[in-house]
């Protein structure tokens, strides 16, 4: 759950919320079928989507790097997906960057890999905008973005 609400809670537990925060709970509430949707359409079409990536981006890379970092790769893109999916879920980026993004920093800082997830990211970036309605995209995009550009610039 994202900080500002869990403020919100705490603050629940001394007095009565006000109208304001009464308004920023109910924006979250009113946004969690669309989270609920778009993690289940991730988790449902996982395989589907990150094999169309996988297939693109070996036809890209298959003279530049292994086939061993190209497998590295996606292995790291499937968690940032995963750990995105739940950090949309939770309406909560720092989570992203908490658990995932600051190992990842620390495990590729190759040049080899930063080729790979320039590709991988943008074969992604491709795939979900195939797959995500325009409000899907607002919900997830940004985490991706943070991911991308944590993990390649």
């Amino acid at each position: 759950m994202n900080s500002q609400l869990q403020e919100l809670l705490n603050r629940a537990q001394e007095r009565y919320l006000t109208s304001q925060d009464l308004k920023q709970f109910e924006e979250y509430v009113d946004s969690l079928p669309d989270r609920l949707g778009l993690y289940r359409l991730l988790r449902d079409q996982e395989v589907t989507l990150l094999q169309r990536v996988a297939d693109q981006a070996e036809v890209e890379l298959k003279d530049r790097v292994s086939l061993e970092t190209l497998e590295e790769g996606m292995k790291n893109l499937i968690l940032v997906l995963r750990y995105g999916a739940m950090a949309m879920l939770l309406d909560d980026e720092s989570f992203l960057k908490q658990r995932l993004l600051a190992w990842l920093e620390r495990v590729l800082p190759i040049q080899q890999m930063r080729q790979v997830n320039e590709v991988l990211y943008r074969l992604l970036n491709q795939e979900l905008k195939k797959y995500l309605t325009a409000r899907q995209q607002t919900l997830l995009m940004p985490l991706i973005t943070t991911a991308q550009v944590t993990l390649i610039y």
